[in-house]
This record gives C-alpha cells, sequence and structure tokens, in this order.
C-alpha cells in the first residue's frame, strides 16, 4: 500500500512529534534531581530521532503542499501528541484550554488549507 506524500508526511510527522514532545518534556519529570546538563544530553539523543523524521516528513509533504501548509499541519500534530503526553504521561489535568487552543489550531487548519 502506497500512501500519498501528504499522508506520508503526516504519519512522519506524528512519530516526529513523539521523538519531540519527549525530547523537549520528559526530563521534567524524569531527570528533574539530574544537573541541567544530562537533561540535554539526554534529550539531544532523543532528539535525534525526531530530526531523521521530520526531516523526510518536510521534504515529503513538500512535494505536495505548500510551506505554510506543512507548519500548520505541524502545529496541529504538535498538540494533538503534547495534549495525551501532558495527561497520561506527566500528570497533568485536563483542561477545558486544550479543547479551545484545539480549535483555534483547527481554525488555522481550516484557513490554510482551504481551496
Amino acid at each position: 500500500m502506497q500512501f500519498s506524500p501528504a499522508v506520508t508526511c503526516g504519519l512522519l510527522l506524528v512519530a516526529s512529534n513523539v521523538f519531540m514532545t519527549f525530547a523537549w518534556y520528559a526530563h521534567l519529570k524524569n531527570l528533574s534531581a539530574k544537573p541541567w546538563w544530562i537533561a540535554v544530553a539526554v534529550s539531544w539523543g532523543i532528539a535525534l530521532f525526531e530530526y531523521l523524521l521530520i526531516v523526510p516528513a518536510n521534504r515529503i509533504g513538500f512535494t505536495q503542499l505548500s510551506l505554510g501548509q506543512l507548519k500548520i499541519m505541524q502545529e496541529a500534530i504538535t498538540l494533538g501528541v503534547f495534549v495525551p503526553f501532558a495527561i497520561l504521561y506527566m500528570g497533568q489535568p485536563v483542561k477545558l484550554d486544550y479543547l479551545w487552543a484545539g480549535l483555534c489550531i483547527m481554525g488555522a487548519v481550516y484557513f490554510i488549507f482551504r481551496g
């Protein structure tokens, strides 16, 4: 089965965002007692996998999507990955603000992808 460039890009962006979210925020839970430079080194190691996915994602996506569409797609996916991470992994409370932020992002998606 072969996916369109936009779908392939989206799947790679979801995977890269999982790595990005862990690289940026998991150290707050897992390495809070360690020196900051250890958190940086671990985060850089995780972020390498993010970059190994996001660079091809953007190259593939750019064959079918505009630069603005790539960016808004990235932001929507980021929020879609971050909210479950914040609630399930970091133990943050569910907030209505997540819904409002999601609606704002969906508005951006609508405007950047409309005809």
